[in-house]
């Protein structure tokens, strides 16, 4: 055995189902836990993470929640994990790369984040996964670099990700950028625009337009046979019908990000105030709008990986 087959073995988890299908070749997708435990209220974010896996399932593929609990790494969460950590809410670490080494010694619990959800798909042997939106390039990042990790990891880890645009309080013409200069793909399915989160609109193009799953599963499958780091993003609209008004919802967003600014908000607990807010500030419109978003994406996703599969 391998010094990293040995590591894996200590510390990555896969619930039975997780590994009798990867072992099988069956599709499985990847999911994040900060959804549950930092987009939104007990109960709806349990209600919402069990419905997920169900459309996952309904569209053919094998969910795998992915969490950090009591230390281990894990692909694959038990109905009872998941309200564990919709319960715990906020108490539970927001974990990104740099913060599984420090969970994993310490044997603490970790809600993954887009990027610690890669690296712990990647290790399982896990090829898409599915999200809302992205991490990226805050506004202001010119004077506080504050840019997620989001970024680097898909410049680095083999995953496709599948989310409806980055989140638009980003500054997404320079996430754009910052794609393009680490060399990550950036599909846009249906669409020749990038999806910005709660609208279908930013304004901003993509690298290319692809209309079918096995399109987007042949492009991902060329990337893993030519040996390329790094992995995928493929951006998926928001459904028409949940799409928010731009105008409105940009409104909203500088109304939050003042508030974030006064408050001395920074790190990683800007995402989920500004969230929160938006919501609050929308009467909850958005979080609708979020939920929708994320239904639309692991569907996807389940079809992308049905057809990697086959």
């Amino acid at each position: 055995m391998s010094l990293n087959e040995r590591n894996l073995n200590e510390h990555l988890e896969m619930s039975a189902e997780v590994a009798e299908a990867l072992a099988a070749g069956k599709p499985v997708v990847a999911l994040e836990s900060t959804i549950i435990s930092h987009g939104m209220p007990y109960p709806q974010n349990v209600e919402t993470a069990l419905e997920v896996e169900r459309i996952v399932r309904e569209n053919g593929a094998v969910p795998a929640t992915v969490a950090v609990i009591g230390g281990k790494l894990r692909a694959g969460l038990t109905p009872d994990e998941i309200d564990y950590l919709g319960r715990r809410g906020r108490e539970v670490i927001k974990a990104s790369r740099r913060d599984l080494p420090v969970l994993v010694a310490r044997k603490q619990d970790g809600a993954t984040t887009v990027a610690a959800t890669m690296i712990i798909a990647a290790l399982a042997g896990i090829s898409v996964f599915s999200t809302g939106g992205i991490g990226g390039v805050h506004r202001g990042a010119e004077t506080t670099m504050d840019i997620s990790a989001d970024l680097e990891e898909l410049a680095e880890t083999p995953v496709m990700v599948v989310c409806a645009g980055a989140k638009s309080i980003l500054d997404l013409g320079l996430t754009l950028e910052y794609l393009e200069t680490k060399g990550v793909p950036v599909l846009g399915y249906g669409t020749d625009e990038l999806p910005a989160f709660y609208t279908r609109q930013s304004g901003f193009g993509v690298d290319y337009r692809v209309d079918t799953p096995a399109e987007l599963a042949a492009i991902f499958a060329a990337q893993r046979s030519m040996g390329y780091p790094g992995g995928m993003l493929v951006t998926n609209p928001i459904p028409e019908e949940y799409s928010m008004d731009k105008a409105r919802i940009d409104e909203v967003i500088e109304q939050a990000l003042a508030e974030c600014d006064e408050r001395g908000i920074h790190g990683k607990e800007t995402t989920p105030f500004l969230l929160a807010r938006i919501a609050e500030i929308t009467g909850n419109d958005s979080l609708d709008s979020n939920i929708q978003l994320v239904f639309n994406n692991v569907a996807l996703g389940a079809q992308i990986a049905s057809a990697l599969a086959g």
